[in-house]
């Protein structure tokens, strides 16, 4: 069993140890559920504020053209795609994962006339399920069918139109082969879609290199862009360059938003999948973290990734009552390690108590999320460590742990 003097060795030769600087990490909090709200940038609050007092406060609306407001949705896609894989006309920045994914979606189906079945995850984000029930109960005769993404290839018939899986999986943290299965789907004739919301600023994701047709994803997990920060949409070149159709024509994506004129005339490029205003100040957020990732070598994130749920998985399997349930192959796992316990969400709500915050999900697993920016292998020691002494001591069976807040 490696101990924790070990661990800070490994940390003194870490590549990725001077990010942990760039992060604002309350004192006394080993911090494990980055997979679902990052912690704050260092820098945020001063670009926050630079936004609110200056750009909004003194320059007001003329900040829309001097200070590049319009432009930003296209800026902010460009410093994503290559973190996506993406060309850096394919991205743009806007809205939330659930109405880009109606978006994508409903242009998908436009693409595909005379198909009529949508393929998902069952076990998939329950948003994604929703969306897709609610596209499809828009579109006349079209219908969204649940399967298991290990038994994808039987339902891959000639009238499934669209697929849409989540790259990983947000219980169990397992990572699905990206391009094989976009080749088989398309294989089909049918179209990708994919989630990257737990992939994203874990992992190399080559949305490009794998074919994927459409992608959306989320900005607040890996990416530390703030609670409700904005979210962003791929779309692959060649379908842009024939005019996709989606849903939501709002103004900012019109072709002439300052014509004002009464018939809707979509923009060329991704900017067609632009609907509304944008949320400036979740995008200066949002465009403070990125300044952090441009210095961050993807490779060197992933491998310390690895490093990490490879030493929490050796900590903890043996624990009473445990149950490693993310895969323990590396080409099958993002960025999070879930522990199945008859008794998670107390054993975890005791944990937090304890400084160590990971999260819960129904009905059994407890998740805890890797971010190797600001993380550090002694961080994952002392994790290990409270939740053997929790589990050991039984002060999880305290009532007090098992009363559940509206977020678990």
């Amino acid at each position: 069993m490696i101990t924790r003097e070990e661990c800070a060795a490994l940390d003194a030769a870490d590549p990725l140890a001077a990010f942990r600087g760039e992060f604002t990490l309350p004192p006394g909090v080993v911090y494990l559920d980055g997979n679902s709200l990052g912690v704050l940038p260092a820098r945020t609050p001063a670009r926050v504020r630079q936004v609110v007092e200056e750009e909004w406060g003194r320059e007001l609306i003329r900040s829309w053209n001097d200070a590049g407001w319009f432009e930003q949705p296209y800026r902010l896609g460009r410093r994503i795609a290559p973190l996506i894989g993406a060309a850096p006309e394919e991205v743009v920045v806007c809205d939330t994962t659930s109405v880009n994914l109606f978006k994508v979606l409903t242009a998908a189906l436009r693409l595909r006339p005379g198909r009529r079945t949508v393929l998902g995850d069952g076990a998939a984000f329950p948003t994604d399920l929703y969306i897709a029930e609610g596209v499809t109960g828009l579109v006349p005769g079209t219908r969204s069918v649940l399967v298991d993404p290990a038994a994808l290839d039987s339902h891959l018939d000639g009238d499934v139109a669209v697929v849409v899986l989540s790259h990983v999986d947000y219980r169990t943290g397992e990572l699905l082969d990206m391009p094989g299965i976009t080749a088989r789907v398309q294989a089909a004739g049918a179209l990708m879609i994919w989630d990257v919301c737990h992939s994203v600023g874990a992992l190399p994701v080559e949305l490009g290199a794998s074919g994927a047709d459409f992608a959306v994803g989320c900005t607040y997990k890996y990416l530390n862009g703030g609670p409700g920060s904005p979210a962003f949409l791929f779309v692959a070149g060649r379908h842009l360059a024939a005019g996709p159709e989606q849903p939501l024509s709002g103004w900012f994506g019109h072709a002439r938003p300052f014509a004002f004129e009464p018939g809707y005339d979509p923009k060329e490029g991704i900017g067609r999948f632009l609907t509304s205003s944008p949320s400036l100040l979740g995008q200066a957020a949002l465009e403070a973290s990125l300044d952090v990732w441009e210095q961050a070598d993807p490779a060197a994130v992933r491998t310390k990734s690895l490093a990490l749920t490879d030493l929490f998985v050796s900590l903890v399997e043996g624990l009473d009552g445990i149950e490693v349930a993310t895969p323990r192959e590396h080409a099958r796992r993002g960025s999070q390690v879930a522990l199945r316990h008859a008794d998670g969400y107390p054993v975890v709500q005791a944990l937090i108590a304890r400084g160590v915050i990971g999260d819960f999900r129904a009905p059994d697993l407890m998740r805890f999320g890797f971010t190797p920016l600001y993380l550090s292998h002694t961080d994952v020691w002392d994790a290990a460590q409270q939740l053997a002494e929790v589990l050991e001591s039984g002060e999880w069976k305290d009532e007090r742990f098992a009363r559940r807040g509206e977020v678990t």
